[in-house]
């Protein structure tokens, strides 16, 4: 069936029609999925997963643990065909702090929750070639997995329910709250390289009060992870110039970064009567992340003598990044006589970012120069203050409709603080110069928001809902989005659900504000790249006009099946228009062009031989299909569960804003949305995912196997079609091995990839004269086979 035959119109229509089964008419299934209470797209009391008028993933702490991975991103992708999470490497922060994408769209069109709690973001903007690029996105492998109760994904527009991010969907993190019980696990593991040795202790307890009614469960989890090595031998006819080392020589790092890290949380909850309750949420953590930049060479930029003294082989800057993430959410919640719940909330977070330069050199400081320089600092924290009410209504109905409102106030900063003086005098330390005090600044901005919204089941077989939400932001004005849901069942086997919804997206503080100068290798070509800001007088000066609110218009329309008893299918289509798309330009290269220079120069702007900025150029409209079965199979003295599920999507650029009339003026290469821009975000993900997973329980003994299909993506070139490069599907196979001889006490063995797949290898042209053989945006990464081991005991 092609995408075109669901047009807005017909699922507008079909949304009207589309309702919920009567609560109990589900024929029994797994437990642990279908009748699920869920939090999230919801303020029914009592709404499970099988009820749902929008399509919900249930992922629980069992398939975030099934692999050898210690990131929660990482698990949630090969959880979920839906998400993408690639590894890219010399990416500068970006190869420390991932973002991961939903439904092919950008990281941070989607909306992190916490015990139903916006999650604050990371301080860092990806502004180099990854994927996400020029998002400001969650940090996700900031929540130790040791806490995690379940994950609720809404695969489904939510910004007339909870706001600004939410037009790909939502991630709910719920945290584990039961006051007792616990765990406590090791685990370690490396590469069939033999590099990236890693390990991981966690463990999680519960612990309640006496009789007063009060739960605290505490977790942590603390690891190493050891640098991964997969660039190629230096291919080219120049050797030790610039960044390239001697022919044949292996000079890059490119691969994972070197991690140390440590996170903890605590879930408490308090009854104060009969009717009300206080609670709070915790977390922090820490990671100490070492990635590495470009190689230079022994005499790089004509510095032969100098580094004879330092650097005698050349050498390979590090950058280090020291991440603290806090976040405390305080509130009390309860009901009333007159039957309103009610739930107010604060809720702060902040993820602190210093960065360090090591390793390296600053030619102005001649042979007394630091090898470590302090680089400077970015820092992100919001205080969000919250009050939810929502109430059941009897208005005549098959079961009472349930009435939310609600407000909300949210304040946010954003500073960008220098590094010290030697970091970027003169030439500036080699691999990451330091923020000059031109790029420090701190920047606020607050909002606040009304909502409401209605659910009810109308009959034993249709249910319907509606939301609306207005905020009114002190940077940009105001936005308004909606959303209409609703699901019938047509047999208890059969049910059809759909969605109409708006929303939007806020541009990030950092999108509106980060500028800085870094050295960049585009197309195999080495540039000293400035970022700046769209309001700023460069940017201003290069056509750039202020951001605004990116606005989206959602469709969906889904099938829930079960045609026999433990079988259960979901198959959700949908389409996502977004008009004034953030996006970060292609980078506009300067370099032999004196007019733009020198426009520039009179900004007091040298020495830069590419600009970029942050601007709303393009529409996009995003089409796709989500397809996820599970099947328990029933046998006399084991249990077998299968489980399979598939995403197709493709984005398209629709319209792209007039290039700036200054650009055109400067030089007819001077193109603001290039064709490697649109290719990232049209083709840069994988057209498709496929997996399928089995878990054979039979006595002590446990058996685990998720197959992937990665589709393929493709990379195109900035001005040369004739280097565009399409990378074939891959697929990777996971499988471990548990036994528990006595009660409490798991054994596993295990290995992620286990057949060793890489990528498809990077064409000779596009690979750093062979030096980077492998895609920024391969799905899987390019590690290989990881073997690990685990033992823990739970209680």
């Amino acid at each position: 069936m092609s995408f075109r035959a669901f047009s807005p119109l017909a699922i507008a229509i079909a949304a009207t029609l589309a309702a919920a089964p009567a609560r109990g008419q589900e024929a029994p299934v797994q437990a642990s999925t279908l009748d699920t209470v869920i939090v999230t797209g919801t303020r029914v009391a009592d709404r499970t997963v099988a009820e749902s008028q929008s399509p919900i993933d249930i992922i629980t702490p069992e398939a975030l643990q099934a692999t050898g991975t210690t990131e929660l991103a990482t698990a949630l992708a090969r959880a979920l065909p839906s998400l993408n999470f690639p590894r890219p490497a010399m990416a500068d922060g970006t190869s420390g702090v991932r973002p991961a994408q939903l439904r092919g769209l950008s990281p941070d069109q989607v909306l992190i929750l916490v015990n139903g709690k916006r999650r604050h973001v990371s301080a860092l903007v990806n502004v180099n070639g990854t994927i996400g690029r020029g998002s400001s996105a969650v940090d996700l492998n900031a929540i130790p997995i040791a806490a995690i109760e379940r994950v609720e994904v809404l695969r489904d527009g939510a910004s007339a329910q909870y706001g600004s991010d939410a037009i790909a969907g939502v991630v709910n993190i719920v945290l584990k709250g039961a006051g007792e019980g616990g765990s406590i696990s090791l685990g370690g593991g490396e590469y069939s390289e033999g590099d990236g040795r890693q390990w991981q202790l966690a463990g999680d307890a519960g612990l309640s009060f006496g009789n007063d009614g009060g739960t605290l469960h505490l977790a942590a989890q603390v690891g190493h992870q050891d640098p991964t090595n997969r660039s190629g031998p230096y291919q080219g006819t120049a050797p030790h110039t610039g960044n390239f080392p001697g022919v044949g020589e292996r000079a890059f790092k490119m691969g994972d970064p070197e991690v140390d890290q440590f996170a903890v949380s605590a879930n408490a909850a308090f009854d104060i009567g009969d009717s009300s309750q206080l609670y709070a949420t915790l977390i922090g953590s820490n990671r100490d992340i070492v990635s590495f930049a470009f190689y230079r060479s022994r005499n790089h930029s004509g510095q032969g003598a100098l580094l004879a003294q330092v650097y005698p082989d050349g050498y390979v800057p590090e950058i280090n990044q020291i991440s603290q993430d806090r976040s405390v959410v305080l509130g009390a919640r309860g009901s009333t006589g007159s039957g309103w719940n009610w739930d107010i909330s604060y809720n702060f977070g902040e993820n602190d970012l210093d960065f360090y330069t090591q390793n390296t050199i600053n030619y102005s400081l001649g042979v007394g120069s630091p090898h470590r320089f302090y680089t400077g600092n970015l820092q992100y924290r919001q205080d969000v203050v919250n009050a939810d009410f929502s109430r059941a209504l009897d208005l005549g109905l098959a079961y009472p409709a349930t009435l939310s409102l609600g407000a909300e106030y949210r304040n946010e900063e954003w500073r960008q603080s220098a590094g010290e003086p030697d970091s970027y005098f003169g030439s500036g330390a080699q691999g990451f110069a330091g923020f000059t005090p031109r790029n420090a600044g701190s920047y606020e901005r607050h909002s606040y928001a009304v909502y409401a919204g209605l659910e009810a089941d109308l009959t034993d077989r249709f249910s319907a809902g509606i939301a609306g939400r207005h905020e009114d932001y002190s940077d940009f004005g105001t936005e308004t989005s909606g959303k209409l849901s609703a699901r019938y069942a047509f047999s208890e086997a059969v049910a059809l659900r759909g969605t109409v919804s708006s929303g939007f997206r806020a541009p990030a503080l950092a999108q509106q504000n980060y500028q800085a100068v870094t050295t960049n290798i585009n197309n195999s070509v080495v540039t000293e790249t400035g970022t700046f800001p769209a309001s700023g007088a460069v940017a201003q000066a290069l056509g750039a006009e202020p951001l605004k609110a990116e606005t989206s218009l959602s469709y969906s329309l889904g099938l829930v099946l079960q045609p026999a008893e433990r079988l259960y299918i979901t198959i959700d289509a949908y389409q996502i228009d977004i008009d004034d798309r953030i996006v970060l330009s292609s980078n506009l290269n300067l370099t032999d062009n004196q007019a733009a220079q020198d426009l520039l120069a009179s900004l007091g702007i040298n020495g830069v031989t590419a600009a970029r900025y942050f601007n709303n150029a393009i529409d996009t409209r995003t089409r796709g299909v989500d397809v996820v079965g599970t099947w328990t199979v029933p046998l006399a003295a084991s249990a077998l569960d299968l489980t399979a599920s598939y995403n197709r999507n493709k984005t398209e650029v629709t319209r792209i804003a007039p290039n700036p009339p200054i650009l055109d003026q400067l030089g007819a290469n001077l193109e603001r949305i290039g064709r490697d821009e649109r290719g990232r975000i049209e083709e840069g993900a994988p057209r498709d995912k496929f997996a399928l997973g089995a878990l054979w329980r039979a006595g002590a003994w446990e058996l685990a196997a998720n197959a992937t299909r990665y589709g393929e993506f493709t990379s195109r070139h900035a001005s040369n079609p004739a280097q565009d490069q399409t990378y074939g599907a891959r697929w990777t196979l996971d499988t471990s091995v548990s036994f528990r001889p006595v009660a409490g006490w798991t054994f596993t063995l295990g290995a992620d990839n286990v057949l060793d797949e890489y990528p498809e290898k990077t064409i000779f042209p596009n690979s750093t004269s062979g030096m980077m053989p492998y895609s920024l945006y391969s799905p899987f990464g390019f590690n290989g086979r990881y073997v690990y081991g685990r033992v823990g005991y739970a209680w």
